[in-house]
């Protein structure tokens, strides 16, 4: 692949060209953009969803689906970052990345919750993040983003330092008296083995908390943690496109957002919730070895 003199090659496939990110960029006209584009690609996807949707293909596995517009939506949001933004880079789950010179990346994912997408069920999202430097989740600042829910139209966002929102009223996460009243959100992957072992430490979750609900967007879960609808979060396997924005809306709500073992939140663990009981079942999840290697 050829690329600009002086670049490199991030974690993620991504080029990034000697940053030159603004001493103090302009986190609220970066955060109405963000929910902008959510709400533009979300009008689209809701009004493009045909009767029956079908498989356009596949990624990681056969039961990990993409369809037509999930590009749609993802094409949509290229093409308006290149107008707003054209020295931005752009991450995306379906596009892959394009090269910047801004040190600032977009990271969309133009439908979180494609499997609900395909059957119909309600919870599916738009998602929009930017970010500086490397858009990687161990070592990025994100700087602003917003979740646009398509089915109920509810928009959460968030900007660095500003606080987080759900269409335009502040949001704040629920304190909880203890980890056994608190309702937990979680997700699966697609790799059999690793579904084996995330029903592995949900057993032993289960008992310990209120109850579990597994909706199918990360996006969504991590704002229904900001806005106190969850108490708490976890799952593994999440890419940089799943937490982004939602990770910016729930600790710009007051959670402590974080992986295991003082790791910082990434595709190994994100656990997100007040912070107390995020570090309660930061214990629990450790304790069952739900970030072992190879699972």
């Amino acid at each position: 692949m050829d690329r600009p003199v002086g670049s490199r090659l991030g974690q993620y496939g991504h080029v990034t060209t000697s940053p030159r990110v603004p001493s103090e960029p302009d986190v609220a006209a970066l955060r109405d953009l963000a929910r902008r584009l959510a709400l533009e690609a979300g009008a689209l996807v809701r009004g493009g969803r045909p009767d029956r949707v079908e498989v356009a293909a596949t990624k990681s596995s056969d039961v990990d689906p993409v369809t037509a517009m999930d590009r749609a939506s993802e094409e949509l949001l290229r093409r308006r970052i290149a107008v707003h933004r054209p020295h931005d880079a752009v991450l995306g789950e379906e596009g892959g990345s394009a090269a910047g010179t801004s040190g600032l990346t977009w990271v969309v994912d133009p439908i979180d919750g494609t499997v609900n997408y395909l059957y119909g069920v309600s919870s599916w999202a738009v998602s929009v993040a930017v970010v500086a430097g490397d858009p990687d989740p161990a070592s990025w600042t994100v700087l602003a983003g917003a979740v646009h829910s398509v089915v109920d139209g509810v928009t959460w966002s968030a900007g660095r330092g500003q606080g987080a929102d759900r269409d335009g009223t502040a949001v704040q996460v629920r304190s909880a008296a203890s980890l056994q009243t608190c309702l937990v959100g979680t997700g699966f992957g697609y790799d059999a083995d690793r579904r084996a072992h995330q029903a592995q430490v949900l057993v032993h979750v289960l008992p310990r908390v209120r109850d579990v609900r597994r909706l199918g967007s990360a996006a969504i879960d991590l704002c229904l943690v900001a806005d106190g609808s969850l108490d708490l979060y976890y799952e593994r396997g999440l890419n940089p496109w799943d937490m982004a924005a939602g990770g910016l809306v729930a600790a710009e709500a007051g959670a402590r957002v974080s992986g295991l073992h003082g790791a910082p939140a990434t595709s190994d663990m994100t656990v997100a919730g007040v912070a107390e009981r995020q570090a309660e079942l930061v214990a629990l999840l450790e304790s069952a070895g739900a970030d072992a290697p190879g699972r």
